[in-house]
């Protein structure tokens, strides 16, 4: 089966699912969302044959589509105008050389959460999706390295691992695994709390962060 085709069971499989306490995608604006992808922010970051593999929390939130549909955000899958993405783009730029549409990019919770875009997602949730679709899709990529955005994706991966959680940031930076051929990073939300707070006291760690996962991937 081709990678494509093995994607594309996997989107399947996720238009076919429901978790109790969320909804889908489909579910919203007469299905305009719905996509033939796991999430769809891989409407324009889905090169299957990429080394980089990166891996977002969730896509959306109920309070989501309260508002008009946006046909930029349809089109691509993701707002170019949030700090989340500007500064995911310009890492990825500064340390590969790569643009979003040359790698493959995917959220780990593919439903909706209730509520707002900060609301929580139940752990048993998480980890439920690392391991029905983001192991999966992880296995199908096969790319060098995969980057987490954030703690709570990183400890999902780690649990259906049989790895223990992490407690900090500063722990899930020095606790890269592999899974498969892939070597699995976490590095700070690129949304600006993240990169502050990762930055905090006026200590730029983040470029060191990814400096380092650099050197990782050019000898993985």
């Amino acid at each position: 089966m081709s990678k494509q085709d093995a994607l594309l069971n996997l989107a399947k499989l996720r238009q076919e699912t429901r978790y109790d306490g969320y909804t889908a995608i489909g579910d919203y604006d007469e299905g305009v969302w719905e996509c033939d992808y796991v999430s769809p922010y891989s409407l324009s970051s889905h090169n299957e044959d990429s080394d980089i593999l990166v891996i977002l929390q969730d896509w959306c939130s109920s309070e989501s589509f309260d508002y008009p549909v946006c046909e930029e955000t349809l089109k691509l899958g993701h707002t170019p105008g949030v700090r989340t993405n500007i500064n995911l783009k310009a890492l990825l730029d500064k340390y590969f050389g790569k643009s979003l549409e040359d790698i493959y990019s995917t959220n780990l919770f593919p439903f909706v959460k209730p509520g707002a875009m900060n609301a929580p997602i139940a752990t048993k949730a998480l980890v439920k999706a690392a391991e029905q679709f983001t192991l999966p899709l992880i296995k199908i990529i096969n790319p060098k390295i995969a980057i987490c955005l954030g703690k709570n994706s990183f400890n999902a991966l780690r649990r259906v691992n049989g790895l223990p959680s992490v407690a900090n940031m500063e722990e899930a930076i020095n606790s890269t695994f592999k899974y498969e051929n892939t070597l699995i990073f976490c590095q700070a939300h690129t949304g600006q709390l993240g990169l502050n707070n990762r930055n905090r006291g006026g200590v730029d760690r983040v470029s060191a962060d990814w400096e380092r996962m650099r050197s990782a991937y050019e000898f993985a």
